[in-house]
């Protein structure tokens, strides 16, 4: 807290147009992992305006749709170039009973979402919906399973009806309902979040729940399945070394949710806060670099080889629901504070792509730290929209390590939060890309890099950035806050100079 308040203080009695000096050194020669596009990835629960009036509105809306799908929408994800989605769940997916969701609309029964709201829905997204739409947008889903009051015999079919062909009896009843060909559906989690309210499990119990469900995953006409099991909550490395040990690599991954988040029960304002808030946020979002580090040495012990992957399949920020907005539906508006979560988390999801192989923010549309804001016919990009179609040119390219050196600070708590987080990546065609935040807000940042005898022909770049660290986008400014070109780089000596103002969020690409 002193040391914070002393930082501010200082930057207080400073010109706005102070800077501070800071270096990177990346290492082009050392790059041997390729950062997961899956990283990338994106969450669509059945929660509040997510689904329905978000991703999906029926064909018979008079909101512009493309057999029922939001064309505006449609067309945000394709730019953003989503290379995994996620769906029904979250805690819905396993109170989730997928026969419902299927045939015509007027046949399938209502559904109470007890999980949030109690709101009643018409199960006119299903199955059949969500993965066209996964087709439309060109990506791969990712099917949670209903462990938690669902059973075997149920999960079974439901893999059998999305990816059996010949006439077994799921896919006779898919094609009666419309879908010839079998779907590619490579991701099946075998529950979630059973420690709370996927079934309130003991690591032990979900453990032998995992391989028992998991034995009835069976693999159809070549379509092979990449199982998850339900991970741990934060810091409980507990149920990590219980499942590691006890279920092991009949696992092909294991996930890990870390939500930026302070007190549960007074979360703070997604838009009212001080600069005291916004550094703590950071240096709990920061924290899941530590986090990760406790669960791969876990998983290092049991598995060297790593065989087994992180999944990260639940993350960002979470703030009060906005007043006025449907309480259970966890809509919150999302500033270039959010923003910086993103950037930074991603940055750190790089480091590590060695064992983190998806990562999944919460979530996609109308709920918590989203990319897209709807409301009717209206549509809106947020400030994390913007980091994930920045950071896009990291997917599938080759990790190049970095050093960085620059100014901290200590928050609350103890924190410590550096006033710069960067990641480096080489594309499959030579070009380097940067992406670098300067979470500072009050000094712009000196940035030298240096490439370690790289030739530099050219540097381009942009730039996310915005007045306040409260701004952020709304329906009546829906371009408020949005990148541009970056100028402020040059090439001097065979080394980059960046002069990047205060927070901002820059992406380079280097030749």
């Amino acid at each position: 807290m002193k040391t914070l308040l002393i930082s501010l203080l200082a930057a207080a009695t400073l010109p706005l147009t102070a800077q501070r000096d800071a270096s990177i050194r990346i290492y082009p020669q050392q790059g041997t992992q390729i950062i997961d596009k899956n990283i990338y990835g994106q969450f669509s629960e059945d929660l509040g305006a997510c689904i329905y009036g978000g991703l999906w509105v029926g064909p018979n809306s008079d909101i512009p749709n493309t057999k029922g799908y939001r064309n505006d929408v449609l067309k945000a994800l394709k730019d953003l170039q989503v290379p995994v989605l996620r769906w029904p769940g979250g805690c819905f997916a396993d109170e989730y009973h997928w026969m419902d969701g299927i045939g015509p609309y007027e046949n399938r029964p209502k559904l109470v979402n007890n999980n949030w709201g109690g709101t009643v829905e018409d199960n006119s997204f299903g199955t059949h919906e969500f993965l066209n739409l996964c087709e439309m947008i060109g990506c791969d889903p990712y099917i949670s399973a209903n462990v938690g009051s669902g059973t075997v015999e149920e999960m079974a079919k439901w893999i059998e009806y999305m990816t059996a062909d010949g006439e077994s009896q799921m896919a006779v009843l898919r094609r009666k309902n419309g879908r010839e060909k079998p779907w590619k559906v490579k991701f099946i989690g075998v529950g979630n979040e059973s420690w709370g309210c996927g079934g309130n499990m003991r690591p032990e119990f979900y453990a032998d729940m995992y391989r028992r469900y998991s034995t009835y995953c069976r693999e159809y006409n070549g379509n092979r399945l990449f199982k998850v099991a339900s991970g741990a909550s934060d810091y409980d490395t507990n149920w990590t070394d219980v499942l590691m040990k006890n279920v092991g690599t009949r696992m092909n991954g294991l996930s890990l949710h870390y939500y930026t988040v302070g007190d549960w029960n007074h979360k703070g304002s997604a838009t009212s806060f001080n600069n005291e808030d916004y550094y703590w946020t950071l240096g709990k979002c920061l924290e899941i670099e530590s986090t990760i580090q406790k669960h791969i040495t876990i998983m290092n012990k049991y598995d060297p080889k790593k065989q087994v992957a992180l999944l990260v399949d639940e993350w960002g920020t979470w703030w009060d629901e906005e007043p006025g907005t449907i309480q259970g539906h966890l809509f919150q508006q999302n500033t270039m504070r959010d923003a910086f979560v993103a950037a930074i988390t991603l940055n750190v999801f790089n480091k590590y792509t060695d064992r983190i192989k998806m990562a999944n923010i919460a979530q996609v549309v109308n709920v918590l730290q989203s990319m897209i804001l709807t409301d009717g016919p209206k549509m809106l990009l947020t400030p994390t929209y913007h980091v994930f179609e920045m950071y896009k040119v990291h997917q599938d390219a080759t990790y190049l390590p970095l050093d960085l050196i620059c100014d901290k600070t200590t928050v609350r708590d103890n924190r410590e939060v550096p006033m710069l987080s960067a990641s480096a990546s080489r594309d499959k065609n030579g070009l380097i890309h940067i992406t670098i935040a300067n979470v500072d807000l009050d000094n712009a940042q000196n940035v030298s890099i240096d490439l370690q005898g790289t030739k530099i022909a050219s540097v381009k770049g942009r730039i996310l950035t915005s007045g306040n660290i409260t701004d952020h986008n709304t329906f009546e400014k829906p371009d408020f806050v949005k990148p541009t070109a970056f100028n402020g780089s040059k090439i001097e000596k065979g080394q980059l100079k960046i002069n990047m103002p205060a927070k901002s969020i820059v992406v380079l690409e280097v030749k």
